[in-house]
């Protein structure tokens, strides 16, 4: 594929940027180049762990300066979808951490506590790192009593230095199993996350590469949107299966370091 029109990235975060608390090479040269080819970025993540604020601050601590405009989580796009269903002042229940709530909180939501979780008019679940059985317990009643069921995404793994363990996905399998109700999914491989990034960018589809490190939800929301894709190998996804997958992938780089270089 020929890259010398692309204008624009839409980058994924874990696997593409860093493994847990380690950078994938130097970022701050990476986006020097980046900014120094005239390529506009913004990052589009899967993780809504974390508030827009903090993962400003995470890059500023890789010397990378980013404005919160450029940063879209599923966090976001979960509430987005919320609040299109439920008016200010509604109550969720929410298996997730700050990035989730500050992001319905945001948008007028209150958010119950396991304790309240029975008043709950839906459930919203994420990664959350301090989950209890209780909050398992509270989030299938909820669903089975009918409450609709949000996810921010399906990953079913996140990519650590030490290897991959259990995702958002591997969360929601929980309540899956028991309610045999699939949730309402905002991040990838749906497309909202990629729609409001190419908003905030202001560039064509075809102008715009999206930048993930795994298949089945960055190249699956990129190819969905109508954007050309990148692969990067230094997250999941494993060349071999990239070579499998349907439609062919646009371009397959080791890491993002050697993606910025093809796109001179």
């Amino acid at each position: 594929m020929q890259l010398s029109h692309i204008k624009a990235l839409i980058l994924d975060m874990d696997g593409v940027l860093w493994k847990g608390d380690a950078p994938i090479g130097d970022l701050a040269e990476i986006f020097s180049r980046v900014r120094a080819q005239g390529l506009k970025f913004v990052f589009a993540t899967n993780n809504g762990t974390r508030t827009v604020d903090q993962y400003v601050d995470r890059m500023k601590g890789f010397g990378v300066d980013v404005e919160p405009w450029q940063v879209v989580t599923s966090a976001h796009g979960v509430a987005h979808l919320v609040a299109q269903k439920f008016p200010r002042g509604s109550k969720v229940f929410v298996v997730g951490e700050d990035g989730v709530r500050q992001a319905l909180e945001e948008k007028g939501i209150e958010v119950l506590p396991v304790e309240r979780a029975a008043e709950g008019q839906a459930l919203v679940m994420g990664i959350e790192r301090s989950i209890t059985f209780q909050k398992m317990v509270e989030a299938t009643l909820l669903v089975q009593n009918g409450a609709p069921f949000y996810a921010t995404n399906p990953d079913k793994t996140f990519p650590t230095p030490r290897g991959e363990i259990p995702g958002a996905g591997a969360w929601l399998s929980v309540v899956i199993t028991a309610t045999k109700v699939e949730p309402i999914v905002a991040g990838k491989p749906s497309p909202h996350l990629m729609e409001i990034a190419l908003e905030r960018l202001g560039t064509t589809k075809a102008e715009t590469l999206v930048v993930g490190d795994r298949l089945e939800t960055d190249i699956a929301a990129g190819q969905a949107v109508g954007c050309p894709a990148a692969l990067v190998l230094s997250g999941v996804s494993k060349r071999e299966e990239a070579a499998a997958w349907t439609p062919a992938i646009d371009v397959i780089a080791t890491d993002l370091s050697t993606l910025v270089d093809l796109l001179k």
